[in-house]
């Protein structure tokens, strides 16, 4: 947790502590980034206004080595600043005045969001993508492709699925959990974001929108015909 306002990084401990989790808050940064460095936690919940580095700043340098799900948790909720934070690799955004019901519900639903189990294979190829599920890796040839969590998660579920065209009601279950299946907005941001860093320019499409239906993941030719 972090957060430089003590009254509500004790408010938050307070929420997640009743519900058997285990919180380390800091107040900065530096803190942040250090803390994050060292405890390796589950999630993090990071306001943006912070008296050395920003919010946007720690989640850069977070991202450098961690694909820890990240909750924004801030008073600011214009959209400029949610396009940064998802931008970034923020997982969610939270603005405050936040539920109690809701912040804990978008935790959980984050802590859901890191894709594993024996279910899985080891590793997945489709073409020119793999993707590596106990190292949460995915490379386009010999290009590493860097994922959020949450990204991760929706990029496994359709290529596990590949050939198949998922309902979003059904992704939406899968990774953000029962309680988010009609907030399309979520998906729609996410499958947005993977496009960008999946998709080279060169014409190639990995995900493919079936209209009014859902999405699919698509095998595409390496060199498609003109």
């Amino acid at each position: 947790m972090v957060d430089d306002e003590p009254r509500i990084r004790r408010f938050v401990r307070l929420i997640l502590e009743q519900n058997d989790w285990e919180v380390v808050d800091v107040a900065s940064g530096r803190e942040a980034v250090d803390a994050a460095r060292a405890d390796q936690p589950d999630l993090i919940l990071l306001d943006i206004n912070l008296p050395d580095l920003d919010g946007f700043e720690v989640l850069r340098q977070v991202r450098d080595f961690s694909l820890v799900p990240i909750i924004m948790l801030t008073g600011r909720g214009s959209e400029d600043d949610r396009v940064v934070g998802l931008d970034v690799g923020a997982d969610d955004y939270v603005v405050k005045p936040f539920g109690v019901r809701e912040l804990i519900a978008r935790v959980r639903a984050n802590l859901r969001r890191v894709p594993g189990g024996a279910q899985r294979p080891r590793t997945l190829t489709l073409g020119d993508l793999t993707i590596d599920f106990p190292m949460r890796g995915v490379r386009i040839g010999d290009l590493a492709i860097r994922l959020t969590p949450t990204e991760f998660a929706v990029l496994s579920e359709l290529a596990l699925n590949a050939g198949q065209v998922m309902l979003p009601a059904d992704l939406l279950r899968v990774v953000w959990g029962p309680a988010y299946i009609e907030d399309l907005s979520l998906l729609r941001t996410a499958v947005w974001r993977l496009r960008r860093k999946l998709e080279q320019g060169d014409g190639r499409k990995y995900i493919v929108t079936v209209p009014r239906v859902g999405y699919t993941f698509a095998n595409p030719d390496p060199d498609p015909a003109p």
